[in-house]
């Protein structure tokens, strides 16, 4: 009788840990569509692995002039080893929170967007409607999943400061862009604001190429001022994977497998 307890205890942990293992395996394929680790290093029997995998350096380049196209699978990337460049200025809280967008260019796109963030600044109520937006090269289409290809994307988001349908504000981003990568780079900031109540200097540049409609995607820059628990400055691609996407007029096209 004890016998057959030990060994249902031991099917028990058994089923536990392969659970935990399936749960990290399906964190790490979600993880692997932004292009930030490569599974062929991963090793399923061995964990340690996964540490490894989470610390691996992500590309870096000097500047946005300096960016390559998307080749595909790094759908982010780091500028200036990740460090924000801010200036000193540039992070003084004598202001309180604040933010400031940049006016429509000549071709009617959106420009820089500033803030000073803080949690005292951010909404209690829900988004409004957007939907009375049309930021340049919006060309919607439903793709093969029935999701729509285009969001409307907020610069600086509206769970930070409570914008909702500012044209300066709101640019033509994908879906992947807008739901994945640039919502896990909010969520950190969001999470932070909401534990404490000090402030982080927020900055997000639209990149457009030429005059090109759609930009090639987002420079986020953050820096909690008084301490340095948030410190990034990334890149991320607006491109949707399975289709390719004409900047210049927001056309696009699904790709054939």
């Amino acid at each position: 009788m004890n016998g057959e307890k030990m060994v249902k205890k031991n099917q028990g942990k058994q089923t536990k840990v392969k659970g935990l293992l399936f749960g990290l395996i399906a964190l790490l394929v979600f993880t692997a569509t932004a292009g930030q680790i490569d599974l062929s290093k991963f090793d399923p029997n061995n964990l340690e692995t996964i540490v490894d995998i989470f610390n691996e350096p992500k590309k870096t380049y000097p500047s946005l002039e300096a960016l390559p196209e998307f080749d595909g699978n790094h759908y982010v990337v780091e500028i200036n080893q990740n460090k924000p460049n801010f200036t000193e200025a540039e992070l003084s809280i004598q202001k309180g929170y604040w933010q400031h967008f940049s006016n429509l260019d000549a071709l009617n796109r959106v420009g820089q967007a500033d803030a000073m963030l803080q949690r005292d600044f951010m909404p209690t109520e829900k988004r409004g409607d957007i939907s009375s937006v049309r930021p340049t090269g919006w060309k919607q289409k439903k793709m093969q999943n029935g999701d729509m290809l285009y969001n409307r994307s907020h610069l600086i988001a509206h769970q930070f400061t409570g914008e909702n349908a500012n044209l300066k504000n709101l640019m033509t981003g994908t879906q992947y862009m807008n739901q994945v990568t640039m919502k896990e780079y909010e969520q950190v900031v969001a999470k932070y604001l909401k534990s404490t109540t000090n402030h982080i200097r927020y900055r997000v540049t639209p990149y457009f190429k030429n005059t090109e409609l759609v930009a090639r995607g987002v420079q986020i820059e953050a820096q909690s001022i008084e301490d340095n628990e948030v410190s990034f400055n990334v890149f991320l691609y607006n491109v949707q994977p399975g289709y390719t996407i004409d900047y210049q007029t927001g056309e696009s096209k699904g790709i054939s497998k």
